[in-house]
């Protein structure tokens, strides 16, 4: 199957001042970007005036593909996207920056984000000392929860005293993120990065493509990836306690994955098939192959929630509520799904790539033969289901205006964040010193509790390197996740809107997601009838689907004229 972004052969750039540009002032932007999300209103602003959606999803050249291949394997990276697999990590690294440090000059500011705990500060935190020491700068990472960061973001904005870069989550996750505010106070990294430019931080180079789409805005790239990989994540099963009952794990239509879920369903032993209703309907949906959020055909756009699919797969997880096989505590108590499947309460999970590992370090040691798989979606009715592609970043990193010099040393600093799988910056990034920070196991880095500390500093909310498949306490499970990355890429749905800014999505996706969920939640689990989503999508395109819908339309036409 194509991918959505290929590696793009080199084009002639377009740079958005081929185009009709809006006059903008700062407070205006302010005013504009900030005011709503941030609960601030500034006044006075009448020489504002918002860009167009032709003029912010205007395309770019975008950075030259060059796959790194300092490091061999037998599970490489492929160009529809599956990630590299390694069972060990080599003897001897290769040495990132030979040259010695690449960053040396004053610290960088970064405002980011956690999901873990927040590490030891830099001054008791020898991983956070020695990356400084090797990319030559301090890295002066400002931690916000992730729960608090799109507040954060936008106080941030408002205020004018912005960091040197900072983390932008996606534009329907944070309206703040609007095209404007990154033309008004970020550099355009157009003439660092484009083509053949991006030459000069050979690790970046190593995004693909496809990583680099959604950073585009305004005829410019304005962002650096945070790649992830594009086969996004499996239902991943439990396969010692499917094995257990001698169950088949890989059902081939609706009717035979709703038999497996009675079957594995044993409320006695308190084990149920799966505990999460939301996860549970995108599942039917790709045995629909129902859109990734959004279908395409000939530049006309139709949303996921909108569409026949939607209503069938309501109706499927609200049979499997009424079956009795979804754990009884699933409509009432949140974020309990992992828990549950770790510990066997739940015998099916959809979830993140990089759950895969987590699962076996933190339910693997507590439970004798613990044992992952992973099931595709079969189709409904039998046959070939979908994936639905992941995002091809969790956010991205932009970088506040500033002289050539300043913006070439963060650009060599963010490059050796991305220093890839295999070289010594990679191993000193995730794993810190060896000593306290880690043993080796054989070649292995091997996180000691200290380390194990330390090592949540964010890097990976700054750039990265791409997604890899790396697990030294288990190596083996390297080749099902490698095996479910090559079934995966040949089913993807992609989702077309991923590299697309949408104003009126930015502003009221979030709320009517969250009103929309209500009811879906609702009619799973049978207290609202599914009748009732049909004036649902009525109400949404009246008050803001269909608004979103031409926006995307014209984003689309702009990016493929």
């Amino acid at each position: 199957m194509k991918p959505p972004q290929p590696p793009q052969p080199p084009q002639p750039l377009q740079l958005l001042q081929s185009l009709p540009r809006p006059a903008l002032s700062r407070r205006g932007f302010l005013a504009s970007a900030v005011g709503v999300t941030a609960g601030l209103t500034l006044a006075g602003c009448g020489d504002y005036r918002l860009a167009t959606g032709r003029d912010a999803n205007a395309q770019a050249q975008l950075p030259t593909y060059i796959p790194y291949k300092g490091v061999t394997t037998s599970m490489p990276a492929t160009a529809d996207g599956v990630a590299p697999g390694y069972l060990n990590y080599p003897a001897d690294p290769v040495k990132a920056f030979p040259d010695g440090p690449p960053a040396k000059g004053p610290g960088i500011d970064i405002m980011t984000l956690i999901f873990n705990p927040v590490p030891p500060p830099e001054g008791r935190n020898v991983l956070w000392q020695n990356l400084n020491d090797s990319v030559g700068c301090d890295l002066n990472f400002a931690i916000t929860p992730v729960g608090d960061y799109p507040p954060k973001f936008a106080v941030t904005i408002a205020g004018g005293d912005l960091p040197d870069a900072m983390l932008m989550l996606r534009p329907d996750q944070n309206s703040a993120a609007t095209p404007d505010m990154l033309d008004t106070l970020f550099e355009d990294l157009t003439p660092y990065l484009s083509g053949d430019n991006i030459r000069d931080y050979p690790y970046l180079a190593n995004i693909p493509s496809a990583s680099w789409a959604p950073c585009v805005r305004n005829g410019g790239i304005y962002a650096l990836p945070m790649p992830r990989p594009l086969s996004g994540g499996p239902n991943y099963t439990r396969l010692d306690l499917i094995e257990k009952r001698g169950l088949d794990p890989n059902p081939k239509s609706w009717a035979e994955f709703f038999q497996l879920c009675k079957d594995v369903t044993d409320p006695k032993a308190n084990q149920y098939a799966m505990g999460d209703s939301i996860t549970a309907w995108n599942f039917v949906m790709q045995m629909l192959r129902a859109p990734n959020n959004w279908r395409e055909e000939n530049g006309k756009f139709t949303w996921y929630y909108e569409t026949e699919e939607a209503k069938q797969s309501l109706d499927a997880v609200n049979q499997l509520t009424k079956a009795g096989v979804m754990h009884p505590d699933m409509y009432s108590v949140l974020g309990k799904a992992k828990e549950w499947f770790g510990s066997g309460q739940t015998v099916m999970n959809p979830d993140a790539p990089a759950a895969w590992n987590d699962y076996y370090t933190n339910f693997a040691p507590a439970t004798e033969g613990f044992d992952l798989g992973y099931m595709m979606a079969p189709g409904f009715d039998g046959g070939e289901g979908g994936q639905w592609q992941g995002s091809a970043n969790y956010a991205t990193l932009i970088i506040k205006k500033a002289s050539k010099s300043r913006i070439q040393q963060i650009l060599r600093a963010m490059n050796a964040l991305a220093a890839p799988f295999g070289t010594d910056a990679y191993l000193q990034r995730k794993y810190g010193v060896q000593g306290p920070d880690h043993t080796l196991q054989g070649t292995d880095p091997v996180l000691t509790p200290q380390g194990q500390a330390e090592a949540t500093l964010p890097t990976i909310f700054a750039t990265d390197a791409p997604f890899t498949l790396y697990y030294p306490a288990k190596p083996d499970i390297v080749h099902n996740q490698y095996a479910f990355q090559k079934e995966a890429v040949e089913v993807l749905i992609p989702n077309p809107a991923e590299p697309l800014y949408s104003p009126t999505d930015s502003k009221k996706s979030k709320l009517f997601g969250t009103l929309l969920d209500d009811t879906r939640k609702g009619i799973m689990q049978g207290r609202v009838p599914l009748s009732e989503w049909d004036d649902a999508m009525k109400n949404w395109r009246r008050e803001a689907g269909d608004q979103i819908r031409r926006e995307f339309e014209q984003a689309w036409e702009t990016r493929n004229s």
